[in-house]
Order: C-alpha cells, then sequence, then structure tokens
C-alpha cells in the first residue's frame, strides 16, 4: 500500500500536543513546524487522522514540497508533481486556499488561478483530454507558501476538524472544538479528577473533557471530502476505522464535569449540544455566577475561556470578573486553574501569579494559557 506525506495543521503553540496525539496513533512524524506537524502514513492513516485528532484542524495528503520565487517556478514546479496519481479524469478539483507569509509570492487569487492552471495542463498530457467535466468526486487543493517555500496538496477534511458536529450554534465569542481539546490535553486533567468551567458558554471545555473520558473520537460522527476518493482510499478502511471507534466509545465511565453561566440561554444550548453527542449524562450544567463558584472535593481542575474584552467598552467589566474567579480558586480546596484569555490584566486581578504561561493564537487573537497549579493528589494507597 502506498505510503503518503500527511500534513495536520494546527494552533500556533499547540504543535506538541498534535505531535503526541499522532504519534499514539502509531504513525512516525517527519516535521514539526510552526503551525503545523507532517507524518507518514498509509491510506488507513488518512481515515484514522481524520476520525482521530483532536487537536489538527484538518488533514492534507502532500502533493509536493518545494521552491518558488516567482509565478513560473510556481507554474513549472506545481505542473511537475504526479497529479495523475491522485486526482481521476472526472475529478472536480480547486484550489480552496492559497495562504502566503513572509514571501515574494503573495497574492493569494493568482497563486489559485496558477496552480490550477498548471494543474490542469499536467492532467491534460497525462489524459490526453483538452476539456475535463469535472463531474466525479471533489478534489480540494490547499497551497501553503512559507518564506518562498510551497507546500501543495490535497485536502481530505472538507469541513474542518474542528467542526464535530454537536455544535450548530454557539454562544458569544466561542472557544473552538480543537483549542478546547489541545488546551485540556495540555493540563494533567484525566477522568478521574473533578472539573469546572465557570464561564463554560455553549459547552464546549465539558463536552470536548466528556469525549475524552467517554473514548469518544472527534470524528466518528461526521462525514470527510476523501470518503468519495475510492481510487485513493478504499470504502472499507472508513468502515473498519469508524466502526472501531464506536466499538471504544464507553458511556458509562464515572466522571464528574461541571459546566456554569449566568445565561440560561447558552446553558440551554450546552444541554442540547451534550445531547445531541450523547455525553449529556456525564455533564451537570448549571446557571451560577463565577462569585459563588465552590466545590467540596480537592485535587479538582478549573479550566475556562472567561470573557476577553476585545472592545474597548466591555474591559470596563473585566476586573470584577477575575477578581472573582481568583477569590473563589484561592477557597478551593487544592485545585488548579487554567485560564485562556487576551486580558493582560488577568494575573493582577486574579490575585495570583500564573506558574507557567503559554502564548496560544486562538484565531488571529493573541492569548495567554495562564497556569496556576496546585499540589498533586496523594497516590493511591497512601491517602
Amino acid at each position: 500500500m502506498n505510503t503518503f506525506k500527511l500534513v495536520a495543521p494546527c494552533h500556533f503553540g499547540l504543535e506538541a500536543v498534535l505531535k503526541r496525539e499522532i504519534i499514539d496513533l502509531g504513525y512516525e512524524i517527519s516535521l514539526v513546524e510552526d503551525g503545523r506537524v507532517t507524518f507518514e502514513g498509509d491510506a488507513e492513516a488518512i481515515c484514522r487522522a481524520n476520525v482521530g485528532l483532536r487537536t489538527a484542524e484538518r488533514v492534507l495528503l502532500q502533493v509536493g514540497r518545494f521552491k518558488a520565487e516567482t509565478f513560473d517556478e510556481l507554474f513549472e514546479n506545481t505542473k511537475a508533481l504526479a497529479w495523475e496519481e491522485f486526482i481521476p479524469k472526472n475529478g472536480k478539483f480547486w484550489v480552496t486556499k492559497a495562504n502566503s507569509v513572509n514571501s515574494k509570492l503573495f497574492s493569494s487569487s493568482d497563486i489559485q488561478s496558477i496552480v490550477k492552471k498548471a494543474i490542469v495542463e499536467k492532467l491534460k498530457l497525462k489524459y490526453r483530454l483538452q476539456w475535463f467535466e469535472e463531474d466525479g468526486s471533489e478534489y480540494p487543493i490547499r497551497v501553503n507558501i512559507m518564506k518562498d517555500e510551497v507546500i501543495i496538496g490535497l485536502d481530505t477534511t472538507g469541513n474542518s476538524l474542528h467542526k464535530r458536529g454537536y455544535r450548530p450554534v454557539a454562544g458569544a465569542a466561542p472557544i473552538s472544538e480543537s483549542l478546547a481539546a489541545a488546551l485540556i490535553m495540555l493540563t494533567p486533567w484525566n477522568k478521574d479528577r473533578i472539573l469546572v468551567d465557570p464561564f463554560c458558554g455553549s459547552g464546549t471545555f465539558p463536552i470536548e473533557a466528556a469525549m475524552m473520558a467517554a473514548n469518544i473520537a472527534p470524528g466518528m460522527n461526521r462525514s470527510f471530502v476523501a470518503m468519495k476518493w475510492d481510487n485513493i482510499i478504499p470504502v472499507s478502511e472508513w468502515e473498519d476505522v469508524i466502526d472501531e471507534a464506536k466499538e471504544l466509545v464507553d458511556l458509562s465511565v464515572d466522571v464528574d464535569i461541571q459546566g456554569y453561566d449566568i445565561d440560561e440561554e447558552v446553558l440551554k444550548a450546552a444541554r442540547m449540544n451534550a445531547a445531541r453527542l450523547g455525553v449529556d449524562k456525564l455533564i451537570h450544567f448549571q446557571k451560577r455566577d463565577v462569585k459563588d463558584l465552590s466545590h467540596p472535593k480537592k485535587y479538582g481542575f478549573i479550566i475556562t475561556n472567561p470573557p476577553y474584552g476585545e472592545r474597548l467598552e466591555e474591559k470596563a467589566a473585566l476586573p470584577p470578573i477575575y477578581t472573582a474567579l481568583g477569590r473563589q480558586f484561592a477557597k478551593l480546596d487544592s485545585w488548579s486553574a487554567y485560564v485562556i484569555t487576551s486580558y493582560e490584566d488577568t494575573e493582577k486581578y486574579f490575585g495570583r501569579k500564573a506558574d507557567k504561561n503559554r502564548k496560544i493564537y486562538n484565531g488571529m487573537i493573541k492569548t495567554y494559557f495562564y497556569q496556576f497549579l496546585g499540589p498533586k493528589p496523594p497516590k493511591r494507597g497512601k491517602m
């Protein structure tokens, strides 16, 4: 079976988390760069990565990687690639996105047009055709140029992997599912520990935690564009991977996951999202102000995405929110708190300097993942 180079983009700053996920799936890492991890895998790996990766944005099948400082170089290098090995005669193909950073070629529309033209010219030669009907399966193409180095590949995913299918409607300023999963994975939380999100909104942190606890593969209940690439991936591969994922689900797991918010409407959406995925029995959602945050047990986790105050008029409301969060956290017995926010005065009003701090881009917003660490619980048998 053919082995491919597969590229998994992710949020900047979370490459190490994605690398660990890919290794856990059993695949060899080729390269780790800003915002993406490249690994080796066969057709089954494409299925497993799409169904199983929590922190990737998509999975690209790399067709080529080369230098290009001029549009002529971009055209000729693209044309030289073996497109006929991936796109059949009737395949519908287009350049769905082109990104360029710190490169001489920077016009996305021109890059898209030239790459498409180059692929057409190559396939004309190989298939001895002058016109392509493009009435078959879809083969979207993505181009990324960084410092004049071009990575070009087929998008096996389609809609981004963060779209698990459980959140058709999100609350204001939601955190993406893949970012929430990655942040949870940056903490020592596991299903035996308490998790509370006091600003849960549409429920992303609690739901992603419940998925991990119940071993629900994030892509198990959705479709992918490469499911129709029977010239590359047998349909049976997808069926086997999804069936295996379903067999591993354990909804009987005993967990303590809670989500609080002061907005009853977003809580209603959160409950619906959890029910849509089948994890509603694993999460307790409750209307509760952050100033009323409390829990009787020890060694719990707060993992949350509080208001950022991106607009100037909203920032005035933030000091009391972060003060209340810090004050209630201080009353919790041996807990840890993990807070993602762009608010620069977080530590000042939280009332404590973070033990660790990690810069992460949430879309185009530069945020920080503040980590306020509590003591580790004693090992079992020593309590």
